[in-house]
This record gives structure tokens, sequence and C-alpha cells, in this order.
């Protein structure tokens, strides 16, 4: 089995795709919307995509855990981080280095989500 998407509720679809794509720099792959006050975007995952849906009737029920979070690898933790900080994101917590090996961070997205950015040499 291979997982092939994550599925990310969100309030704002525009909002949601200018953090995805102009700050953490995804790219859409398709997006379409099935039915009045409901959108669907798929980001570009290189193996496991991004799935957005806003669904406009049930903006109050977006919510996340804690508990869970979003990985994106990146090949320069340093340079993702100037980045991340050049595009006015405050949030950043860590890096956080585990092992010798992995260095991450995590920031959250519009509405709460939890995106780990990894490093892993």
């Amino acid at each position: 089995m291979k997982l092939c998407w994550v599925t990310i509720h969100v309030t704002d679809m525009q909002q949601s795709k200018q953090f995805y794509c102009d700050v953490l720099g995804l790219k859409i792959k398709r997006e379409f919307a099935p039915g009045p006050g409901f959108s669907i975007c798929f980001l570009e995952g290189n193996g496991a995509d991004s799935e957005l849906i806003e669904d406009a009737s049930k903006h109050d029920e977006v919510t996340f855990s804690n508990s869970v979070s979003v990985g994106f690898l990146v090949d320069s933790l340093d340079e993702k981080i100037a980045d991340l900080r050049s595009k006015g994101v405050e949030n950043i917590i860590g890096p956080i280095a585990p092992s010798p090996n992995d260095r991450f961070i995590f920031i959250k997205d519009p509405d709460g989500m939890t995106v780990q950015i990894v490093e892993h040499k």
C-alpha cells in the first residue's frame, strides 16, 4: 500500500493556497469546485500529495490536533528558515536536531495545522 495524499480541511482556500504555494513553495497539481461553496486543490507532493478542501458550510468545524503534523522535506533547512522569515513567517519553532542527520522546524498554516519542515542528511 502507498500513501497517495493527505487531506487538510481549510477555512479560506485562497489564503491556504497562498501559504502552501507562495510561502512553502508547493505547486498546484489540479483544482476544481464540485459544488457551490466547495473547492478542492491538490498540491504536488512528489509521491504523496496534499489535498486542500474548503467546504463553506463547515468552516467552524475545521480544527487540528497538536498530535498530528504534516512534514515536508527540504535540501537546506537554514535556507528554508531564511526564506520563511523573508516571507513574514514568525511562528517558527526550532530548529530541533534529534539526531546528527535530522533537523526540523515547526510552523502553523493559516488554520493552525502544524507543518514540519525537515532536513535529512
